[in-house]
């Protein structure tokens, strides 16, 4: 078993050669018009603004929480938070990445290869993969490394400040991510009534 484990990296790393690929592939497909490359440059550049602003405030909260995590229980642990934090971390600007490209192509093909949608959900599928490949490779890749550096039974809680990292991270991206859309979504309708004229629950 502890031999199995210690491939963990090495899987980590080919999902993450394999999301790579995949995401590769993504980039060349048709992207639709100048109209639809252009509204999709905006939503790409939205969704990275976005994820500064909170990857700014976020990196405050894990400073902090390593500080307090070095003092009270110990610095392994705190280092293995911060390296649960980044992966976290990596794994949504990845997936966002992969998103904001893959929408505007999903769009081009559904509108090349109507009424047929295998196309478009194809590239729709593989740039939800992207994501998830992300989260699972970095993960082993991560808790592979901590496991082969304190994977001993008395430094094995150790290992749990990785994954409490990974989780903290992943519940500001769910809040935050939460309010920004929700934000966007008003800020949209407001724009469709007041600017655009088009009345409440319009099909358009």
């Amino acid at each position: 078993m502890q031999q199995l484990v210690s491939f963990a990296p090495i899987f980590g790393l080919a999902g993450l050669v394999m999301a790579f690929l995949i995401y590769g592939y993504i980039r060349k497909q048709p992207d639709g018009n100048e109209r639809m490359r252009e509204i999709a440059e905006m939503i790409h550049h939205g969704a990275m603004v976005y994820l500064k602003r909170q990857y700014t405030i976020i990196f405050a909260f894990i400073a902090l929480v390593f500080i307090l995590l070095s003092v009270f229980i110990n610095w392994q642990t705190g280092i293995a938070y911060v390296g649960g934090g980044i992966s976290s971390m990596l794994a949504g600007f990845f997936g966002m990445k992969a998103a904001t490209k893959a929408n505007v192509r999903t769009a081009q093909a559904a509108n090349l290869y109507k009424p047929d949608t295998a196309k478009s959900l194809s590239i729709a599928f593989l740039g939800g993969s992207v994501m998830g490949l992300s989260v699972a490779s970095i993960g082993l890749v991560g808790l592979g490394i901590f496991f082969l550096l304190y994977g001993t039974p008395e430094q094995a809680a150790i290992i749990n400040g990785y994954a409490m990292g990974a989780s903290s991270i992943a519940l500001f991206a769910r809040v935050g991510g939460g309010i920004f859309t929700k934000t966007a979504d008003v800020g949209s309708d407001l724009v469709g009534k007041i600017e655009a004229g088009i009345p409440e629950d319009d099909p358009r």
